[in-house]
């Protein structure tokens, strides 16, 4: 390849990674852009785990050998079997020298790590470049070819030096991204995703619902004397009382695979889930209750659950949602309810949610009516239906304008203990071999 296509490469990788939108899509433009520009047949990119020791691949690109997964959740190697990725690149570094890529193949007589690799895996030769970022080895893009095919050059060696620079320059811009949405998606105090995020992802979920049937539910809670401990040990004690209920909050949500915790604003919190049945989502926000109450200084949560998988009606909106939650919720707290109350299984919150604006004791969560989902059959483009839900005005059903997808908020697994701060964003996962 002569310097044109090979700056074409450049640009057509840095493109690649800039138009990615998940961290899954931006390891497989890095991988694909390196093999194409490299005339390779496969490529990897690996992250260097320091905390365990290993190279973990992120992505397999291109021709795949047999057992080779695209996305593979275990595959890593000892970096002891690998050393020059770890103390021969820091002795270069520290000479002066640069983290160049270096060759080898099949044929090597030295049965390296990589060489048996190659053999092991019917490939012919490869291309190591290290990944340099903040002035450290983070990981390694790996490029092969199959038997047969011309060895890879000292040039070829010079040039996926470069590429792996501009892939180093593609995650540190994705890093700073990713660091910006989560800011736009977390409660600053609690660490818990905010009422944005809840607002994208049920969207999402309510869309998924209509899609597939998957049983959407929510769970919406209100903390229970946090204005009388304000008043009597100050702000900060309440601070620290949000913090706690943010943690036992996670720890329980731990229990429904995939569920986003949220603070709503104030005292409000939320649990949001897809795919757990109504029965698990209801256990999990009684435990909820139990463990609520048992905080210091707290006077327990009023706690309300609503769910498609419960008789609520036809769900047009994902604010209808979000009101059965909040009347069950209001229910429960006029009432000092020590448990859960569920829309659907007392009589009265489907009626107080679904009543007109003008005839509700209750309108916290936002009678501005969102556009309604379409029927089934229909496209999301169709005129809304006629209903309590349909008028102007955004609603917690809509998903605002944002930077980019919402980032996971993983729960603390059951095993855990709560920690001072509630969850956190989930770092974008490690980058392959």
């Amino acid at each position: 390849m002569g310097e044109d296509g090979r700056l074409r490469a450049v640009v057509a990788l840095a493109q690649a990674m800039a138009a990615a939108h998940t961290p899954r899509e931006f390891w497989r433009a890095a991988a694909l852009g390196a093999r194409d520009g490299l005339d390779g047949s496969f490529a990897a990119l690996s992250v260097w785990e320091r905390d365990h020791g290993r190279l973990k691949v992120l992505v397999n690109a291109g021709e795949r050998a047999v057992g080779e997964e695209e996305f593979p959740d275990a595959e890593t190697y000892p970096v002891h079997q690998f050393p020059e990725i770890t103390e021969f690149l820091h002795e270069r570094w520290a000479g002066g020298g640069e983290p160049d890529a270096w060759v080898e193949t099949a044929a090597d007589p030295v049965p390296t790590g990589r060489v048996t690799g190659l053999r092991r895996r019917g490939r012919g030769c490869c291309v190591v470049a290290p990944i340099v970022l903040h002035g450290r080895a983070w990981g390694e893009l790996y490029v092969a070819r199959p038997p047969g095919a011309k060895p890879f050059t000292s040039a070829d060696a010079s040039f996926a030096t470069v590429l792996a620079a501009v892939v180093a320059a593609g995650i540190a811009q994705a890093e700073r991204l990713e660091e910006v949405r989560k800011l736009a998606f977390t409660d600053p105090l609690t660490g818990l995703a905010n009422r944005r995020a809840v607002d994208t992802r049920l969207d999402e979920a309510v869309e998924r619902y209509r899609a597939d049937g998957s049983v959407v539910s929510l769970v919406v809670c209100d903390l229970n004397g946090l204005k009388r401990v304000n008043d009597t040990h100050g702000h900060a004690v309440g601070d620290r009382l949000l913090e706690r209920f943010g943690s036992v909050l996670s720890r329980c949500g731990a229990r429904l695979p995939g569920a986003l915790a949220a603070r709503l604003g104030g005292d409000e919190f939320c649990l949001l889930t897809v795919g757990p049945a109504a029965d698990e989502v209801v256990a999990v926000a009684e435990e909820l209750c139990v463990r609520a109450a048992e905080l210091e200084l707290g006077e327990g949560v009023a706690c309300g659950v609503a769910s498609t998988g419960d008789p609520i009606g036809p769900l047009k909106s994902a604010r209808r949602l979000f009101r059965l939650a909040d009347a069950a919720q209001y229910q429960a707290k006029a009432g000092r309810s020590a448990k859960p109350v569920v829309a659907g299984r007392d009589g009265t919150v489907v009626r107080l949610a679904d009543a007109p604006p003008g005839a509700r004791d209750r309108r916290r969560f936002r009678d501005a009516p969102t556009v309604e989902l379409p029927e089934p059959g229909t496209t999301k483009s169709g005129p809304p239906g006629p209903g309590p839900d349909s008028g102007p005005g955004p609603g917690p059903g809509r998903a605002p304008e944002s930077p980019g997808p919402v980032a996971a908020w993983p729960v603390e697994p059951p095993g855990e203990e709560p920690t001072e701060t509630a969850l956190r964003p989930e770092e974008p996962p490690p980058a392959d071999r």
